[in-house]
């Protein structure tokens, strides 16, 4: 009877523990399970202090972080710099403008948008191969309205995809005129209508951009800056054609004026103030009876670079169609914001043409 009894309690004492092993083991999964649910419910762990947020990307012109896809395909639009056609519309938007002799003493804009899109821009005018030799660099969409044959076939044959107002004129589309403006200052280019007719032309809206080089926070390899209220480009004595550039220390960016007015939105007054100035000195030669020129944009000269209130002595150099600073032959970065690239002629020269205080 004892043996029976005996026998009875192992095996009762074996089935007890079997049980709180498996116990155990439920126990060692329900975490698992419980984070099954919470990623299910959106719920997830938080990170933990030293883990860095992912984010979706920069905007390589700005090199400041995305709000989304940053995908998209450049805009590059000729503006009008007559003094009849300011104050322009939309260069406040621009991430990128390059500013050269067009005929004459005046100076045109290649406003580039990626990061932005403005409702209107402009008053547009003709194409220069110069410029869209940068608009290849940024593999952007050309927009401008008319040129010579010539330049249209040199346009052509380059492959720069374009957009000519001359075709569009005043569809209400993606062009129009604005009747406080006279005419040839009075064309206007609409983003918002830009997707219909690249798609209807083959063209692509989105495309991957290599970023330009821009510095993180409190980096910089730029080395014997001097320090800078004001800057002025002189791109003719007469008539007046002066760039200026002032310095503003709360907001850490330099604001343009034109033969001393500021360069502002029509509608609005805002200055155009960026974070980065870029001055090149390049090769200029006359072409024609009109002023028309053709500027070197390859072989790499002097230059300037003012950002945070000084100016750098750098040289420039096109790399894979982009006009870019290097110091003591190393690639130099942009601060994260909007650039405005001044290009200069060789005579008189960088240094004759811009004075600084």
């Amino acid at each position: 009877m004892k043996k029976h009894v005996m026998i009875l309690f192992v095996i009762l004492l074996l089935a007890a523990c079997s049980n709180n092993q498996e116990a155990g083991e439920q126990q060692t999964e329900e975490p698992d399970q419980q984070e099954e649910t919470d990623e299910q419910n959106g719920e997830s762990e938080p990170p933990e202090e030293n883990e860095e947020p992912t984010h979706e990307g920069v905007y390589p012109l700005t090199g400041e972080q995305a709000k989304g896809n940053a995908d998209n395909r450049v805009l590059a639009v000729m503006v009008n710099n007559l003094s009849k056609a300011r104050p322009q519309t939309g260069l406040t938007k621009a991430d990128i403008v390059y500013e050269a002799l067009a005929e004459g003493t005046i100076t045109r804009f290649l406003a580039m948008y990626h990061s932005n899109s403005p409702e209107e821009i402009g008053p547009v005018r003709s194409a220069r191969p110069y410029f869209f030799q940068l608009a290849a660099g940024m593999d952007a969409l050309y927009t401008y309205h008319g040129a010579s044959h010539a330049i249209n076939q040199q346009l052509v044959n380059s492959g720069v995809e374009f957009l000519n107002g001359s075709t569009y004129d005043n569809d209400g589309k993606l062009f129009k005129r604005v009747p406080y403006r006279e005419a040839p200052h009075d064309s206007y280019v609409l983003p918002g209508g830009v997707s219909d007719v690249a798609e209807a032309k083959g063209y692509a809206l989105e495309n991957e951009i290599e970023p330009l080089p821009f510095a993180s926070e409190g980096e910089t390899k730029l080395q014997n800056g001097q320090s800078v209220s004001n800057v002025e480009i002189v791109y003719a004595q007469s008539p007046q054609n002066i760039v200026s550039y002032h310095y503003d220390e709360t907001s850490g960016k330099f604001a343009r004026s034109s033969d001393g007015q500021p360069t502002a939105e029509y509608h609005t007054d805002e200055q155009v103030a960026v974070e980065n100035v870029f001055i090149v000195e390049t090769g200029h030669q006359i072409v024609d009876d009109a002023g028309r020129r053709e500027i070197d944009l390859t072989s790499g000269g002097e230059g300037y670079l003012l950002q945070k209130g000084k100016l750098y002595e750098v040289n420039w150099q096109n790399t894979d169609g982009r006009i870019l600073p290097y110091q003591d032959g190393e690639p130099v970065s942009f601060v994260p914001g909007q650039t405005w690239v001044n290009i200069v002629p060789e005579n008189p020269g960088i240094e004759q043409s811009i004075s600084v205080n």
